[in-house]
């Protein structure tokens, strides 16, 4: 008789296929530069609220910089379903600060739940919550992508340094 077949835990399995997916990531095509400028698009491009149009944004972006496409469609999910809330409230707070106190915005908006909030008073408010969350995007996007295209290149350069 065989022995039983144990499955795997759900969280060593995760970081499993987690390790095996940077694996295959690390080993695109490319220069370290090639890839790291892909990365940064990607990251840059995920920033923005624009759902369904962040992968091509990051890899139209790429194609530009000549960067690796593939890990540019990747960077675009640094925003995700679980991180689409905080990245874009921060890109707004980021946007307000910059862009002064004014009044309106989010902060206007008094109640607790979502179906208590006014929605003809936040779509009132348009223009002045887009720029602040468009330049907060703007800001970390840059900072984020060039950040991350850095970590990736040093990384890049030492794992596998040039002929």
């Amino acid at each position: 008789m065989s022995p039983p077949h144990r499955r795997k835990k759900p969280l060593p399995l995760l970081l499993t296929r987690l390790r095996e997916g940077v694996q295959q990531l690390a080993q695109q095509e490319g220069s370290p530069g090639q890839r790291s400028r892909g990365l940064a698009a990607g990251v840059f491009a995920g920033c923005f609220p624009f759902f369904g149009l962040q992968t091509l944004l990051g890899v139209a972006l790429a194609s530009l910089l000549r960067g690796n496409r593939i890990l540019a469609a990747a960077g675009t999910w640094i925003s995700n379903p679980f991180t689409y809330v905080p990245l874009y409230w921060f890109n707004y707070t980021i946007g307000k600060h910059l862009l002064g106190d004014h009044p309106g915005g989010l902060d206007g908006l008094h109640g607790g739940a979502a179906s208590s909030v006014p929605w003809n008073d936040v779509w009132s408010l348009g223009w002045a919550v887009a720029r602040c969350v468009l330049l907060g995007s703007t800001l970390v996007g840059l900072a984020s992508g060039m950040g991350l295209g850095l970590l990736c290149w040093l990384w890049l350069r030492r794992a596998r340094p040039a002929p």
